[in-house]
């Protein structure tokens, strides 16, 4: 139960986020089965990919990117895999995710603040 992290490209290794930094990540989301169903890599803005940005470790997001994120260094890639209490737990999140899904994130820390 909670957030799993797997390294695909370590970060810098000393700069985290803290609880309430801005972070800008790169991510993709897929249910188990490997369905993706989000993607700040898929968006456009003025045609160029726009990355996500969102204040960390207040409950603006899932409590697995709470949670997963802030372990996560400058520039590092990484898959935080997230049980359903992490993340959208019983309801899911009709019709994308369904209930109690454990969810997989290749994020990417671009920025804090």
């Amino acid at each position: 139960q909670g957030v799993s992290i797997e390294t695909i490209v370590p970060g810098d290794g000393k700069t985290f986020p803290k609880r309430g930094d801005t972070v800008t990540i790169h991510y993709v989301g897929t249910l188990e089965n490997g369905t993706p169903f989000d993607s700040s890599r898929d968006r456009q803005a003025s045609h160029l990919l726009s990355p996500f940005v969102t204040q960390i470790g207040v409950g603006k997001v899932i409590k697995g990117w709470d949670e997963g994120v802030p372990q996560l260094s400058l520039g590092q890639k990484a898959n935080l895999i997230a049980t359903s209490d992490y993340a959208y737990g019983a309801r899911g999140f009709p019709p994308v995710i369904p209930p109690h899904s454990t969810l997989k994130f290749e994020v990417e820390l671009l920025k804090i603040n």
